[in-house]
């Protein structure tokens, strides 16, 4: 009853799917657990909402908000039901706090970032990537990144920034922008280079003009991959000098952490997870210094491409003029981290706390 060939369907459809399965689990739980009954049951979004209000045995329950576009009325129920509730970021939890589903239940509501597997992406133990880097060797091993993913998208070896883009084409990751960040790099000199796909036919089929349009007008400074490659995502956070992140929100986002990881420059609209993440070498040297961390990267704030070029061409003209202070910058986003050890003291803070709700 539960697999019907693919995740998701039709909603009211996939709500009775869902809940059948969080009465599953909790039925395992109350029955058939024996002393692994746990202290805390955390639930995340619409798909295992159910299990804030259903019957948990004596566990308490936290609740975490990944989008808040789908499900808002699980989501809400949810809200009431449960114990205490994050999302992913303490900007996006003050960007939807006014939402119906979360203001009536806001005092209970927290915002903690998300955090990424310091294992699974780690520039000097990753397989994908022709030579292995630290903070201490990554001029080396960038350049080697750099010139693998060149040769692999057929483009051109020369002294120029590469600007590299890994995500979902969908319209919450801002894909009028990308369209014109890809126009605006080849104007300046530089190479451009996107690993994604759309779910939706009509968006797919945009960008498939504007790979074409792209490879006619610059047939070795740009290529756009419309697959799913995990290796070549690697190679891309690797081999890119910035990585582009122009959400039109963003509850988190990871792809500007993991860049970071592996001594890419994130260029980013300042939204949610993004703006907790990336502090704007002009203009949040204090913002920056409050939250403990340093600059490390450009935003902007517009939805047009005036906007996104204020970002991008700082970005462009520093690689182009400051190489020196590029090279402490790439060397600075690689030392911070954006592991899950905070977010987890934070996490574990918070169960404590519902169990003495």
């Amino acid at each position: 009853m539960f697999w019907v060939g693919r995740i998701y369907t039709e909603m009211n459809a996939d709500r009775h799917r869902f809940g059948v399965w969080c009465e599953a689990a909790l039925e395992y739980l109350r029955h058939h657990a024996e002393k692994r009954i746990p202290d805390i049951l955390h639930a995340h979004d619409w798909q295992s909402a159910p299990c804030t209000w259903l019957d948990c045995g004596t566990a308490r329950t936290a609740f975490t908000i990944h989008n808040l576009n789908y499900g808002a009325d699980l989501i809400e129920r949810a809200m009431g039901a449960t114990a205490v509730a994050t999302t992913v970021s303490p900007t996006y939890a003050q960007e939807v706090s006014g939402h119906p589903a979360v203001a009536p239940n806001h005092a209970k509501f927290h915002g903690i970032r998300n955090g990424i597997d310091p294992e699974i992406w780690d520039p000097a133990e990753d397989e994908f990537l022709p030579r292995s880097y630290s903070a201490d060797t990554f001029t080396e091993g960038k350049a080697a990144a750099k010139a693998e993913l060149r040769a692999k998208m057929n483009l051109c070896e020369a002294d120029v920034p590469l600007v590299g883009v890994v995500t979902r084409l969908t319209h919450q990751k801002g894909v009028h922008l990308i369209k014109h960040a890809a126009w605006r790099t080849l104007e300046r000199g530089g190479q451009f280079v996107l690993l994604g796909s759309a779910p939706d036919a009509r968006v797919q089929a945009e960008f498939n003009a504007l790979a074409a349009d792209l490879a006619r007008q610059y047939p070795d400074r740009a290529r756009l991959w419309f697959a799913y490659n995990e290796p070549l995502s690697h190679l891309i956070y690797a081999g890119a000098d910035m990585l582009l992140v122009p959400s039109m929100f963003e509850p988190c986002g990871l792809t500007q952490m993991i860049a970071m990881r592996y001594g890419t420059i994130p260029v980013v609209r300042k939204t949610g997870g993004l703006n907790d993440t990336v502090f704007d070498v002009d203009h949040d040297v204090e913002r920056a210094a409050a939250a403990g961390m340093a600059v490390n990267g450009f935003s902007f704030e517009g939805t047009d491409g005036p906007g996104i070029d204020y970002a991008l061409n700082r970005a462009l003209t520093a690689w182009y003029s400051e190489r020196a202070w590029w090279q402490e910058m790439t060397e600075r986003v690689m030392r911070m981290d954006w592991s899950w050890a905070k977010p987890a003291l934070e996490y574990i803070e918070l169960y404590y706390k519902a169990l003495r709700r």
